[in-house]
């Protein structure tokens, strides 16, 4: 018999799985802009909240490192 510790071994959880029970018990949302399942309305409030809240991806992008 093995034993694990809790979150080693055993199964993988499916990604979508894993967003069910995030939204489920944390109430928390995680949505691809590109899933099939939106509409396009759907989807363009998404990108708008994203951008509200994180800012435009474009804006993280470029500039110096280091």
């Amino acid at each position: 018999m093995r034993w694990h510790p809790k979150g080693y071994g055993g199964q993988r959880r499916d990604p979508e799985q894993v967003k069910r029970e995030g939204w489920h018990e944390q109430r928390v949302l995680a949505v691809a802009l590109d899933d099939e399942r939106l509409t396009w309305p759907e989807r363009e409030l998404v990108r708008q909240l994203g951008e509200k809240l994180y800012g435009s991806p474009a804006a993280g992008q470029g500039g110096r490192h280091g």
